[in-house]
């Protein structure tokens, strides 16, 4: 294991160094850095390095141990009478389910009925950039309110809860238990299968194609609630309830409740693990208004709870992680050469590259634990470090879609005005043309460096946490945090190399930013839409 390491290491180190054209990847354009690359690659990983001076410092002055409490500093947003008064109106929280419902049945209207165009078609937008990629943003940034606008959970509470109403029974649950080995892994195989139709399925810019897999995603969820239960199925196999559970750990704000007695009929357990209920909508829907709370907090702290992962947890962080990685390496032209040199399918780089994160990671987590000495199974080392690779996955999601969102994403505008592409102006922006230049080539390259570095800085920080709790010694926790140093540096440098390098699409017309313009049912891959045609830098 270590000579392989030490293979790869050596071959990161050395990536910066072949020459290669930078750009700003996922961007369209390139831009002449004014420094070579390797310098700024190996600058970033200094930087990295660098912050482990004062993170070790400062986090080694917090007591050490397992059963040492782990506080933050948070604030009860809903002390401000103001801000009561509006996150807790009935008739708000009734808007935003209508507006959710009424959005979910347009995607699905649109993607049967309008234009197969997904230029002039509303559901590819929204689905892929305003839903995807900015709601993914909010949750990580502001905080997650999934819970209260998943259309799925919407359109199952409503007939649940007039069948009750109505005295035909007890709802639409059967309740059935839900097997312990499942975990997680029901959502990590839809995860998996999400990653695939979004940036290998040919027609995931089709919007019949989108219509399609949203009415059968929806006989799943709907199918696993009815059988485990809504809560069960929610927390374990909804996907993207899971997905932006994980996100919402790094947000800055979190709801919590009062009275904890409420917990002992939580189907999660919550708030055993700290005394506390965190994060869990379950209980914060059954509190009494007095007793809920939503906190203002530090970003980032939540993902350093030491709450217990889930069977297929750690394989499902690692898949994120892996999935937008994957992502960026797509169109790099390392990976058509490999891909052309060793005949394999796009697929199998799929499903190899996650393994490969993960005998990755857990090589470097077993060093970790052999240089702080700690005793235990690899799992539980694994799972305690897990939560800390979040905040990578969420920088380097920011950094390769930011430019999607703000420029691709202003064709919504057009798109409300005319959801089916049948020539309607219902708001007056059928004709609001895109502008590219929202942003400029230079300002992505160094706003990409500086999210890159600052996820890993971050991850350096709650990993040090972590290792606190687990070898409750200072000392000890400071050399196991060498290897997993490392690892942070060798993925801050591959990250960056990512992201400076040229797209490449074979097989395929030039990116242009706009969907073919014929009507068939075939649209260019996702990809393809992401590109839009920017202003050469200077």
């Amino acid at each position: 294991m270590r000579r392989a390491l030490v293979l790869t290491l050596a071959l990161l180190l050395l990536l910066p160094l072949v020459p290669q054209p930078a750009s700003a990847h996922g961007f369209g354009q390139s831009y002449d850095l004014p420094l070579p690359l390797w310098l700024y690659l190996y600058g970033a990983g200094a930087v990295v390095l660098a912050s482990f001076v004062p993170i070790s410092l400062f986090a080694g002055k917090r007591k050490a141990g397992e059963d040492t409490p782990y506080l933050y500093p948070r604030f009860d947003l809903l002390r401000v009478g103001v801000l009561r008064a509006v996150l807790t109106n009935r008739a708000l929280l009734l808007g935003l389910r209508l507006l959710s419902v009424g959005l979910f049945l347009l995607v699905i209207l649109t993607g049967l009925l309008g234009r197969q165009n997904a230029d002039a078609n509303f559901a590819p937008t929204f689905v892929w950039i305003v839903w995807w990629v900015g709601l993914g943003f909010f949750t990580a940034f502001v905080g997650n309110i999934w819970p209260l606008v998943n259309p799925w959970k919407i359109l199952f509470e409503w007939p649940e809860a007039l069948v009750r109403r109505l005295g035909l029974g007890n709802g639409l649950e059967l309740d059935e238990p839900y097997p312990a080995s499942w975990g997680l892994w029901p959502a990590v195989a839809l995860y998996g299968v999400f990653v695939w139709v979004e940036n290998l399925f040919p027609g995931s810019s089709t919007p019949v194609y989108i219509a399609v897999l949203t009415l059968t995603y929806s006989v799943l969820v709907w199918g696993g609630m009815a059988v485990y239960g809504k809560e069960t199925w929610l927390r374990r196999g909804e996907v993207f309830s899971v997905f932006f559970g994980l996100l919402a750990r790094f947000a800055p704000t979190e709801v919590r409740v009062g009275d904890t007695k409420l917990c002992r009929d939580c189907s999660d357990d919550c708030g055993t693990a700290e005394k506390d209920c965190v994060n869990c909508y379950e209980c914060f829907a059954r509190a009494a208004p007095r007793d809920r709370k939503l906190d203002l907090r530090p970003p980032a702290v939540g993902l350093g709870r030491s709450e217990p992962v889930p069977s297929g947890g750690v394989f499902f962080v690692i898949l994120v992680l892996a999935g937008v990685t994957f992502d960026g390496l797509l169109e790099t032209p390392l990976w058509n050469e490999l891909r052309r040199a060793l005949s394999v399918p796009q697929t199998a780089g799929l499903v190899a590259l996650p393994l490969v994160f993960l005998a990755a990671y857990l090589g470097f987590v077993r060093l970790s634990q052999l240089f702080g000495g700690g005793t235990g199974g690899l799992r539980r080392f694994a799972a305690a470090y897990v939560y800390s690779l979040v905040p990578i996955a969420i920088a380097y999601q920011v950094a390769h879609y930011y430019t999607l969102l703000l420029v691709q994403g202003q064709g919504i505008i057009r798109q409300v005005s005319d959801p089916f592409g049948w020539g309607w102006n219902l708001f007056g922006t059928a004709d609001y043309a895109i502008d590219p230049g929202v942003v400029g080539a230079a300002f992505v390259w160094y706003s990409q460096v500086i999210l890159i570095v600052a996820g890993h800085v971050v991850a350096v920080y709650l990993a040090h946490l972590v290792a606190l709790r687990l070898f409750g010694d200072p000392g000890r926790a400071l050399r196991s945090q060498l290897p997993m140093l490392a690892l942070m540096i060798l993925y801050t440098i591959f990250s960056l190399w990512i992201l400076s390098q040229p797209i490449v699409i074979e097989d395929q017309a030039p990116a242009t930013g706009t969907a073919p313009q014929e009507d068939t049912p075939q649209s260019a891959p996702l990809e393809k839409l992401r590109e839009p045609p920017m202003p050469k830098a200077p």
